[in-house]
């Protein structure tokens, strides 16, 4: 029994498990770690399985049952070899405070003699990740300029006529019928021509017309009140009702009104997106720090480092 077959029987078994034990000493343990950004955020990550190693007092046969079919020993007699294997390692480690798996990495013991794993960087134990590798998303990086000419065309997207803005509308006669989702400026809207203002007289009486000439036998009215009331009432002008001239004038208005308040929340967040990535070119970190917690951010930055 030596190191380098040691080593080959933990890899062999870590491929199917996620824990190996070594009796006496500790346990392999095996872990997916899931996609991860790395580079602020500009670089992905594969999953991976990552191999670490933990003190404990956990019993399993999976070394003597591989060590016993691949030498045609009992059990038994395997399990006593590699307990015994075992033991001189841990003198050994705690002695020189390393020891090397081929093709895995180092069990290192501190000064107090705590036993932790470093894996090596091309370590292969996730059969399943075969031909998976990063992804930079650093595919072109933007200048002052084209920041600024970006900018430019969002401006002017925000002020070209769009399909749910309403045009600006002509004057329309009122003797003309309005279309639907149309209505004339408030201003132009009261303006009635000359003709329209004059007071139409009140309704007459039919059998006294005022072209009528009088008979000559009668005598003339004086003028009076009792003039008045022969001839009928004097003709009144009739005052314009909203319905009439202000009912156009009112839907503008709250036409307008209802376009403010939809152009407002739209601009402000054409604003906050412009400003996000903005702030996002500028200063990533500050982006990260606001996606992320600190946990989150410290495996960021441990794969980043890592890669």
């Amino acid at each position: 029994m030596n190191i380098d077959l040691l080593s080959k029987m933990v890899r062999e078994l870590i491929l199917d498990h996620d824990r190996v034990t070594l009796p006496g000493l500790g346990t392999f343990v095996a872990e997916l770690v899931p996609a991860s950004f790395s580079d602020k955020g500009y670089t992905i990550n594969p999953p991976y399985r990552r191999l670490s190693f933990r003190p404990s007092k956990e019993e399993d046969n999976l070394l003597a049952n591989l060590y016993s079919r691949s030498n045609n020993v009992d059990e038994d007699v395997a399990q006593r070899i590699i307990a015994d294997f075992v033991g001189e390692m841990k003198e050994v480690l705690q002695e020189k405070k390393v020891v090397v798996f081929p093709a895995l990495g180092r069990l290192r013991a501190t000064r107090e003699n705590n036993f932790f794993f470093v894996s090596d960087e091309d370590i292969d134990i996730y059969p399943e990740g075969f031909g998976l590798a990063p992804v930079s998303l650093k595919t072109h990086q933007e200048t002052k300029e084209e920041v600024s000419a970006a900018v430019e065309e969002l401006k002017q997207i925000m002020e070209a006529p769009q399909p749910g803005r309403t045009p600006e509308l002509q004057p329309v006669p009122e003797t003309e019928p309005q279309p639907e989702g149309q209505s004339a400026p408030v201003s132009e809207s009261v303006q009635v021509p000359e003709s329209e203002t004059e007071p139409t007289p009140a309704s007459e009486p039919e059998s006294q017309p005022a072209s009528e000439p009088q008979p000559e036998a009668a005598p003339e009215p004086e003028e009076g009140p009792e003039a008045v009331s022969e001839s009928g009432p004097a003709p009144q002008p009739v005052p314009e009702t909203a319905g009439e001239s202000g009912a156009p004038g009112i839907r503008s208005d709250r036409r307008k009104k209802i376009i403010l308040a939809v152009s407002i929340p739209i601009a402000a967040a054409v604003l906050l997106l412009l400003a996000y990535i903005l702030v996002a070119r500028l200063n990533p970190e500050f982006i990260d720090s606001i996606l992320y917690d600190p946990e989150q951010l410290e495996i960021l930055n441990y794969a980043g480092e890592k890669d």
